[in-house]
């Protein structure tokens, strides 16, 4: 009592504990009646360290990196802060986070595993692969592979990098997973499409071991089941969420059932989604606006739209995008400009590229050219994707010369492009009539300078082009060097093979897709067939549109009939044509009919010709040429007064031809 006395008396204005933080001292009882005092021995570093953390859990990186800067004490937890400072601040330098750890080896301080946890994010976040491996290598050396948080760290990077196998064999080997680390699992399998191993990994993996999953886990596997249409799955999904109750207690996997079911076009299942959710928030709202205008409901949209707002709900960036993709595809110009004039009042034009974008391509799916590039001449800043956009809306107006203007203007402000970016020049490089070859050569090395090289759209794209030309040797280089071609690069080349009339190098190519297990479709079909029709290969034809229907299970529509009836007019069979030309889902085709009709002129078959000529004039009674067609056939056999008829009938009507005009490219 009598020393707890003498201390309140010496310093009555201070606690204990504020005493003892202010003086950095201790105090010692003793047996005397005095109070002994020592001194507390703080560690700079440590208090360096709690200066640098403070900054950056405030966001102000600058100031931490001063803090650092201004004192040789350092330790891993010092470095540890600011990696992860560079991780969690948006404006940091990525390379400046690496110069660090570099720095670290330098000065012999040992990594911990929250080094390579920040460390590997970085490299996620910013595609550094090559830093990525050799972090990894680190990892094995120090023995943090089991680690969960760095083990972790490592699966989400494959993942971000699309390298799925790599991802799942480290998963796999993980002595310990958090549901976290089974929900970046989730998302990369969803983001990169492999829709068959999300489904398996969830029932062989999670269901096995027995995850308990949360509103992440079903937000994602909706997801994934609705991109790829798999209804099924998806409602036994649904069934475990409604067991779970995660309907009334997270909005988001509620709104996640309502997209799951638009992607797969069930409206109803959507609605009564959307109607089970209690309180309805505004991205309730919006997904059930941006289902109806997907699938081209513009009353429902537009009513809901309107409950929407006088029930105090604001649109947001998807329902404008949706109902501007429904006026894209239906060409509503009015609508799209009503929409334009909302997206303004609400100032969303100024926050969302993707608004932006949307607008540019309404405007030039609609055929408005000049208000798309107004848009685009307004943006505060010229996006990649704004760029894109509009140059899809001047290749749908044909302004070729304009899109190789728009794609130097990109390349002059610095804005990389993608592979949207060449592939669509490349197309309006090879359907223009005044495109030279050395163009297509000037964007074929600056994909390859672009790192674009084995990019599946951008080497179709350069094979089309090159075909165009006649240069299909090019062609076939750039198919060669494709790690592994898909369904389009085989179809791609087969098409180019037809176009310059080598149909047996076409149906070799189309037999190699076959056998690599790569299913055909009807685009496939159609070219080889193209190839048999230039190249006269009549029992090839015929086998190749047998087997559509017979061996792929693909029917034949109208394009295919007439490739065939076309192939076997120009042999002579004009009897066997006629009577498939009859089986065809397109009867009253002018162009088969024409076709057969000139073929009859050519092998002088009058029978056939005369039901070909009567038949073309009954279906198109209105077209000169069909007519001018007839009435030739009828004076070469001798019908001198039906073909002066029909004559008469044409200059009665004032009808006539619209000549055309051809260009060619000449060689040197």
């Amino acid at each position: 009592m009598r020393k707890l006395l003498f201390f309140k008396q010496t310093i009555p204005q201070l606690s204990l504990l504020s005493f003892v933080r202010s003086t950095s001292t201790t105090i010692i009882p003793s047996n005397n009646s005095h109070v002994q005092f020592r001194p507390i021995t703080v560690d700079p570093i440590y208090l360096k360290n709690r200066q640098i953390d403070a900054f950056i859990k405030s966001r102000n990186l600058n100031s931490a990196l001063a803090v650092f800067h201004s004192t040789s004490l350092r330790d891993a937890v010092t470095y540890n802060l600011l990696i992860s400072g560079h991780v969690t601040c948006h404006d940091a330098s990525p390379a400046r986070a690496l110069h660090l750890y570099a720095e670290m080896g330098l000065l012999g301080v040992t990594e911990t595993p929250t080094t390579f946890t920040s460390l590997i994010s970085l490299c996620a976040n910013h595609g550094f692969f090559r830093e990525g491996l050799q972090a990894h290598c680190r990892i094995l050396k120090f023995g943090f592979l089991s680690n969960v948080f760095v083990g972790g760290a490592l699966v989400g990077f494959y993942m971000n990098l699309g390298l799925c196998g790599p991802a799942l064999e480290l998963f796999d080997e993980l002595p310990e997973r958090n549901l976290a680390l089974w929900n970046v699992v989730l998302r990369g399998l969803c983001e990169f499409g492999c829709f068959d191993d999300l489904i398996g990994f969830y029932y062989s993996w999670m269901c096995f071991e027995g995850v308990e999953l949360n509103g992440v886990t079903f937000c994602y596997l909706l997801r994934g089941c609705g991109i790829d249409r798999r209804l099924h799955e998806g409602m036994k999904i649904q069934g475990r969420i409604l067991k779970m109750g995660l309907v009334e207690s997270n909005v988001f996997v509620a709104n996640a059932l309502v997209d799951f079911y638009s992607a797969c076009g069930c409206l109803v299942g959507a609605r009564k989604c959307f109607e089970a959710i209690l309180v309805e928030d505004v991205i309730s709202w919006n997904s059930l606006v941006c289902v109806y205008a997907e699938n081209d409901l513009v009353f429902e949209a537009l009513k809901l739209f309107s409950v929407m707002q006088l029930w105090g709900n604001r649109p947001s960036v998807r329902s404008m995008v949706g109902f501007l993709n429904l006026c894209s595809r239906n060409k509503f110009v009015l609508l799209g400009k009503q929409v334009h004039c909302c997206v303004l009042k609400l100032g969303i034009d100024e926050m969302s590229v993707h608004v932006q974008s949307a607008l540019i391509d309404m405007y030039g799916k609609c055929s408005d050219i000049e208000s798309s590039v107004a848009v685009f001449e307004s943006l505060p800043e010229r996006t990649l994707e704004c760029c894109n956009s509009l140059m899809t809306s001047l290749s749908n107006c044909g302004a070729i010369e304009d899109m190789v203007e728009l794609f130097g203007l990109m390349v002059d402000v610095g804005i990389r492009p993608d592979e949207v970016t060449f592939s669509s020049t490349l197309k309006a490089l090879s359907v223009s009539a005044s495109a030279g070859f050395t163009r297509c050569q000037l964007l074929h090395c600056f994909s390859l300078k672009s790192g674009l090289k084995g990019d599946a759209a951008v080497a179709c794209s350069l094979m089309d082009a090159y075909s165009r030309f006649g240069h299909v040797e090019h062609s076939r280089e750039i198919f060669d060097g494709l790690c592994s071609p898909n369904a389009i690069c085989f179809t791609s080349m087969i098409n180019g093979y037809a176009r310059n009339g080598m149909g047996e190098e076409g149906l070799a190519v189309l037999q190699a897709m076959i056998e690599k297990g790569l299913k055909p479709d009807k685009v496939a079909f159609l070219c080889a067939l193209t190839g048999c029709n230039h190249k006269g290969l009549v029992e090839e034809g015929k086998v190749v549109f047998d087997s559509m229907k017979s061996l792929h299970g693909i029917q034949p529509d109208r394009q295919h009939f007439s490739c065939i009836v076309d192939l076997l007019c120009r042999a002579g069979l004009l009897y066997e044509a006629e009577e498939l030309l009859l089986r065809s889902p397109e009867k009253r085709d002018c162009v088969m009919w024409s076709s057969l009709l000139q073929s009859c002129r050519v092998h002088g078959n009058e029978e056939v010709g005369t039901r070909a000529a009567q038949a073309l004039v009954e279906q198109s009674p209105k077209d000169p040429a069909v007519l001018l067609q007839a009435s030739n056939f009828y004076a070469e056999i001798g019908k001198f007064d039906t073909s002066r008829e029909i004559r008469e009938v044409v200059l009665a009507r004032k009808m006539t031809r619209e000549i055309g005009h051809s260009l060619i490219e000449i060689k040197y």
